[in-house]
């Protein structure tokens, strides 16, 4: 019999493509890795509006999922009448760093997570870049309540002029992982991808040499050394394949099908 393995998946760059597209061969690859009795959770930055569509259309209606870079842990359920529970959802004061970040980048675009809704925005980021329906607010509402995750967009500045100017301002009390772009995504002190999966771990009492993790980013790297298998895409950074224990083919080559087809 096969040993129920933990299959922790990226969604964006790894599961689905850089347009969002879910490939046949991908869906069959993961419906193959349930039905051999593994346990496949994504792991996700995706707020929690923009992971059910993906969750749904791999047929992973069961289970747990990670949003918002390991913030909100999900228990799916489809006997639920939202097909899901909140079952942790980690918040922190976003008002300190607020008010440092927009001295630093008076420009930039802020948007915090509504749970199950979507963002709360200073100004419409641009179009497919934030889950849900936008809601522009002021700056003193986006700083009057804890929140899972702080956004910040700066369409001003290249990717590494936000770097250079983040690890100057030097954040207290939060741990950030910047994007593709000039972004950056603020969680609570201690949150990521792997914080949460170890507490699904232990819920559903898999060993941890039985945990494999798959991803592309930087927002994936305690993910990848987390697990005993961690497997970095062919598109992700250099940096990122140096922390994984392997690297597989592109995503619009379904690299991650090689990695599920080796577990079943």
């Amino acid at each position: 019999m096969t040993t129920p393995h933990l299959i922790c998946l990226d969604i964006d760059g790894t599961t689905v493509d850089h347009d969002g597209h879910l490939h046949e061969p991908v869906r069959l690859a993961v419906r193959a890795a349930v039905d051999a009795g593994h346990h496949v959770v994504l792991a996700t930055g995706r707020a929690i509006i923009g992971t059910l569509p993906v969750l749904e259309a791999l047929g992973l209606l069961r289970g747990y999922a990670v949003c918002a870079n390991g913030s909100i842990t999900l228990g799916l359920d489809p006997d639920h009448p939202d097909g899901y529970e909140v079952l942790e959802a980690v918040t922190f004061d976003p008002a300190p760093a607020l008010r440092v970040l927009r001295e630093e980048f008076p420009t930039a675009l802020v948007a915090v997570e509504e749970l199950g809704v979507g963002f709360k925005v200073s100004a419409p980021f641009p179009d497919g870049e934030l889950d849900g329906e936008p809601r522009v607010v002021s700056f003193e509402e986006l700083m009057a309540e804890p929140v899972t995750r702080l956004t910040i967009r700066d369409p001003d500045s290249t990717s590494e002029e936000f770097d250079a100017r983040t690890e100057k301002i030097g954040l207290h009390g939060v741990e950030y992982a910047v994007g593709w772009s000039a972004w950056l995504d603020i969680t609570p002190e201690g949150v990521s991808k792997a914080a949460a999966l170890e507490g699904i771990r232990r819920r559903l009492d898999v060993e941890p040499q039985h945990t494999v993790a798959v991803g592309d980013q930087r927002n994936d790297l305690e993910m990848l050394r987390w697990a005993a298998r961690g497997v970095a895409m062919d598109n992700a950074p250099d940096e990122v394949k140096a922390a994984a224990d392997e690297v597989t083919g592109h995503v619009d080559e379904h690299g991650l099908v090689a990695v599920l087809r080796s577990l079943t």
